[in-house]
């Protein structure tokens, strides 16, 4: 049975591109913080189930919940960046870019007293118009990636680039192993199928087809969840219809779907995964 990654992305619902029509930045230190319970709820799950996983951890959050990060290494998983303010990175300059990446690596490594070496970007936003940030990876030590979503979507994408895991070349020659987020073929069309929001919105059977697609084809896949999908009491926010759907869509099934998830698929960490895997050494420019 092909093992699969497993990543939570630990930010708070507040923090959502999807809210921020409702939610200025400079008021996250007032909203009810809700993180800190929700991730430690997958923990638990995570530990009776004897699964181990990929913390995508937002240097906002680990600054304010250090134990938490110690609490999630502690149980064997493993601790990847997912940035500092989970800002879209093409609204970012590539110096403001830079700056945040190595604050949030240098608050998770001092938290656990390892280096940090893998990396996602809010909301995928590593895009065509923001190659330039993968440079800047390369540049402050990461050696894997979790940001490009091969599809096309309002808010990020990169399409035409592989659907298997690939040693990146970044535009200044540099390269980076690249887990992208995972896509089912559908004839010409990439349906995506990698967890969030799909998975929410997805009746269960149609994700474990397309998840088991990907196994059947000899492929791991990688799927992600956020905290805030398993918390159906978060306090609802006035957005606009669409990002109401978006964010509030079957937040009460969740936590059952990711449960069936968990039973029905093997997972293990991002590291482990692609340790297991005999990737093409030749490098794809992006």
């Amino acid at each position: 049975m092909i093992k699969n990654a497993l990543t939570i992305d630990v930010e708070d619902y507040f923090q959502v591109a999807a809210l921020a029509e409702a939610v200025d930045r400079k008021d996250w230190s007032s909203m009810e913080y809700r993180v800190e319970k929700n991730t430690d709820q997958l923990l638990q799950l995570l530990e009776q189930r004897d699964i181990r996983a990929t913390f995508f951890t937002l240097g906002w959050v680990a600054e304010r919940s250090p134990d938490l990060v110690r609490r999630i290494r502690r149980a064997g998983h493993e601790v990847a960046s997912h940035g500092y303010s989970h800002q879209l990175v093409y609204n970012q300059t590539p110096d403001v870019f830079r700056e945040e990446t190595r604050k949030s690596k240098a608050i998770l490594e001092d938290i656990t007293g390892e280096a940090i070496k893998g990396y996602r970007a809010a909301s995928y936003s590593i895009t065509a118009q923001s190659r330039w940030a993968l440079d800047i990876l390369c540049e402050e030590g990461f050696t894997w990636d979790s940001s490009i979503f091969p599809v096309h979507h309002d808010r990020y994408g990169m399409p035409g680039t592989p659907r298997e895991p690939y040693w990146l070349k970044a535009p200044n020659g540099s390269t980076l192993l690249e887990f992208p987020l995972s896509t089912c073929p559908i004839g010409s069309y990439r349906m995506p199928i990698a967890g969030g929001g799909y998975f929410r919105l997805y009746p269960y059977w149609l994700s474990r087809w397309g998840l088991g697609r990907i196994n059947r084809a000899g492929q791991p896949f990688i799927f992600y969840l956020h905290p805030w999908e398993i918390d159906p009491g978060q306090p609802k926010l006035e957005v606009s219809a669409f990002s109401r759907f978006r964010h509030y869509n079957n937040l009460d099934k969740c936590m059952n779907r990711l449960e069936k998830l968990l039973g029905d698929f093997r997972f293990g960490t991002v590291s482990n995964v692609l340790g297991e895997m005999d990737i093409d050494s030749e490098p794809v420019a992006v």
